[in-house]
């Protein structure tokens, strides 16, 4: 049993032109052997794209790749043949598998803020696919999952899932029960809890083993919760 607060700014800060980005884990340059991974989970990135910025087409294998637009819009293109575009409070899953080719841009608009993850699948070599989520905009007080179990969208990782709350001020939530929960403060704030000080955007809680525990939102908050099976 155990709980991690990682802090914002303990995070690896990327910036090139257009672009800052905030590494969880150790990525590129930044290498750090305590942060490899948290299960399947081998990246989380909190991405900062300036308008008509971003990543221009890119291989990828191996990888399941869960983006979550948090504001503006992001254009996504592959070599499947999608080309689409993610608002606020949208995701979507590219399952890369066996191979496949992608770009993500910010719209025109204004800037774009996204996270991203990368799990390592339990089949490397399955057929790349990509798939959004009908649930754009529901989320509420509760968790609601958008990938993985208890979603109509399944992910390349048994027993992996992704849920989304929106917490207004004073809300409780209470996190599951998971051999391992990352929960990530997009938006907003968590209160002062047994657990740890606030809370505030860009912080995560990461448990191994733990028990339900409860967070309460200081004010208007958008959580992101990834439990693993193991």
């Amino acid at each position: 049993m155990s709980v991690e607060i990682r802090r914002s700014s303990a995070r690896y800060v990327e910036r090139e032109p257009g672009r800052l980005t905030q590494h969880a884990f150790s990525f590129g340059p930044h290498y750090d052997p305590q942060r490899l991974a948290f299960g399947p989970m081998v990246c989380h990135d909190d991405h900062v794209l300036g308008a008509g910025r971003g990543f221009d087409d890119h291989p990828h294998s191996a990888l399941e790749i869960v983006t979550y637009v948090v504001s503006g819009t992001l254009l996504h293109t592959d070599s499947l043949g999608t080309s689409t575009e993610l608002g606020a409070g949208e995701c979507a899953l590219l399952s890369a598998g066996a191979g496949v080719r992608h770009s993500e841009v910010a719209g025109a608009g204004g800037p774009a803020r996204f996270v991203q993850v990368w799990l390592t699948p339990d089949d490397p070599d399955a057929a790349p696919h990509y798939a959004r989520p009908d649930a754009a905009g529901a989320p509420g007080p509760a968790l609601v999952p958008l990938l993985g179990d208890g979603a109509d969208i399944g992910l390349g990782v048994a027993g992996a899932s992704f849920a989304v709350a929106r917490l207004a001020a004073g809300d409780t939530l209470r996190l599951p029960t998971a051999p391992r929960l990352h929960a990530y403060v997009a938006t907003g704030a968590l209160l002062r809890s047994s657990l740890a000080e606030p809370l505030q955007a860009g912080d995560a809680f990461l448990f191994v083993d733990e028990p339900a525990h409860e967070v309460t939102a200081g004010v208007a908050t958008e959580l992101l919760v990834w439990t693993f099976g193991g």
